[in-house]
């Protein structure tokens, strides 16, 4: 997320400190989330890489030139070397589709070019057929733009030999996905489903009409109700050929796929709302049925909002869900941040002498806490410019839950049949003063960053140092301070 404001940086360490970051043995299997490398997305980015035009001075340039990490810059580098000797025929092949399709969209950058192409690895079958999709109507039309060059990764998969090498090159994804990625992913779920109290559902049962012939009867049909069970599953998908500070995401039916560089740390991403999509669709479409008065509620502002952003969808379910996600990503930032500032001051007064010193961190913190709250208000008013017309609703819902333990799932219910579009108050006008103070803020931390306060949790500052000891291969060193770490921490599992 690139344009994510300076004052979510002050947290750099905290979050995952809120939820005691997903400790020794947390299986993301167990809610859901699998980290692995998909072979067709390897193939269909890796045949792009192909691509190649003359420059003005004769000489071949790459066509797609994606800003990659240091470790898939390095990934294309052995990728465009493997490949050297492909034939002239295929590669021109594959050349001329790139070039049509960059003429056709001359205004787009390479990232933007290539996720469309993303998009169409999923729509394949797996290897080794890589067969097209049976049904085509129902796909988008960007999607449909590209899913001739289809017959293309399957001639370079059959005739440039990475068959031979595609298993080594997941190995290589994996390894690169063991570390930070595979942290933060964890850290990430933890803190959020402790936040939400819940579990994700990890399967969905759909109910469908089927008929069967009555007896021997020829014409006669029976009708019955059969129920079918489809599992859900959230896809971490470390790709070494994945556009720098970049995420993809998609949903295919029942599975949700978040595609990015396998060394991005989730904690500054998008990645957040894509798993709160995960785990708050199914609850939110278990209560579609108490939607009545806000789907009336919400028509006509949504039109109103589609004339000046003819990109907005008019689907109140798609709405309340995204009100819902943006609310909980900016309740719970809030929420953690505040209660690892407050624990940090009163550990700070317990060793202070005078009355007035303890005063000064008291007002330090509550100072803190009013910055945190207008930025929230921000965050909020932002998602409801965009369309997620319940974020300050749900934001203050989730209030009455943070603390008491109860499961989001058996909350939602009342949430959503509890609103009353007669008490909604006019967003822009009634938080109109808190959103100049946090844009003040933002204007002032950009100007001065050495002013950012930090609340940082101590014991996860010192293991990501660690950590850096440790991919630098000096386990003695490493070895001697997590000892040191854990007798400072005694039963912290994180050390």
């Amino acid at each position: 997320m690139p344009k994510i404001i300076l004052f979510i940086f002050i947290s750099l360490f905290t979050i995952s400190a809120a939820a005691q970051s997903g400790p020794v043995g947390f299986d993301l299997s167990t809610y859901g989330v699998r980290i692995d490398a998909d072979k067709r997305l390897i193939l269909v980015l890796a045949t792009l890489e192909m691509a190649r035009t003359k420059n003005d001075a004769g000489n071949y340039v790459k066509l797609i030139n994606t800003p990659l990490s240091d470790k898939g810059a390095k990934f294309r580098e052995q990728l465009l070397a493997d490949n050297a000797g492909l034939s002239d025929d295929l590669r021109q092949k594959i050349s001329i589709f790139v070039l049509q399709y960059k003429k056709r969209h001359p205004n787009a950058s390479d990232a933007e070019i290539v996720a469309p192409f993303i998009s169409m690895a999923y729509t394949l079958t797996p290897v080794p057929e890589l067969a097209d999709p049976v049904i085509t109507s129902d796909l988008p039309g960007s999607l449909l733009d590209v899913l001739d060059f289809a017959p293309l990764v399957r001639e370079f998969y059959r005739h440039s030999g990475i068959g031979g090498r595609l298993d080594d090159y997941v190995k290589a994804y994996r390894l690169a996905a063991d570390g930070v990625l595979r942290d933060s992913t964890r850290d990430m779920v933890s803190e959020l489903l402790n936040y939400l109290h819940t579990r994700p559902e990890l399967s969905f049962t759909e109910r469908i009409k089927v008929e069967t012939q009555k007896g021997k009867s020829k014409t006669e049909k029976l009708e019955k109700i059969e129920s079918r069970v489809h599992d859900r599953r959230f896809y971490v998908v470390p790709e070494m050929l994945a556009p720098k500070g970049n995420v993809n995401f998609l949903n295919v039916r029942d599975d949700y796929f978040v595609i990015l560089p396998p060394d991005k740390d989730l904690s500054f991403s998008d990645v957040r709302r894509a798993y709160l999509q995960f785990v708050i669709d199914p609850l939110v479409l278990k209560n579609a049925k108490e939607m009545t008065i806000i789907s009336t509620w919400a028509k006509p502002l949504l039109e109103d909002r589609r004339k000046t952003d003819p990109n907005l969808s008019l689907n109140v379910f798609l709405m309340l869900t995204r009100s819902l996600v943006a609310a909980v990503d900016t309740r719970q930032g809030e929420f953690a941040r505040s209660r690892i500032a407050t624990d940090q001051a009163r550990r700070k007064i317990s060793l202070l002498k005078t009355d007035a010193e303890k005063r000064a961190v008291t007002d330090d913190l509550e100072k803190f806490k009013n910055g945190l709250a207008d930025e929230a208000v921000l965050q909020l008013y932002e998602d409801y410019q965009k369309g997620s017309l319940l974020s300050f609703y749900f934001a203050e819902q989730l209030k009455g839950v943070e603390d008491s333990g109860f499961d989001i799932g058996s909350s939602l219910r009342e949430m959503i049949a509890s609103f009353d579009p007669t008490k909604e108050p006019d967003r822009a006008a009634t938080s109109s003063e808190a959103r100049k103070r946090a844009l003040a803020a933002r204007e002032d931390r950009k100007n001065h960053p050495e002013r950012i306060i930090v609340a940082e949790n101590p014991v996860t500052k010192r293991l990501f140092e660690i950590q850096k000891t440790i991919d630098a291969k000096n386990y003695t060193a490493a070895t001697a301070d997590l000892k040191k770490l854990l007798a400072d921490n005694p039963g912290d599992p994180r050390i």
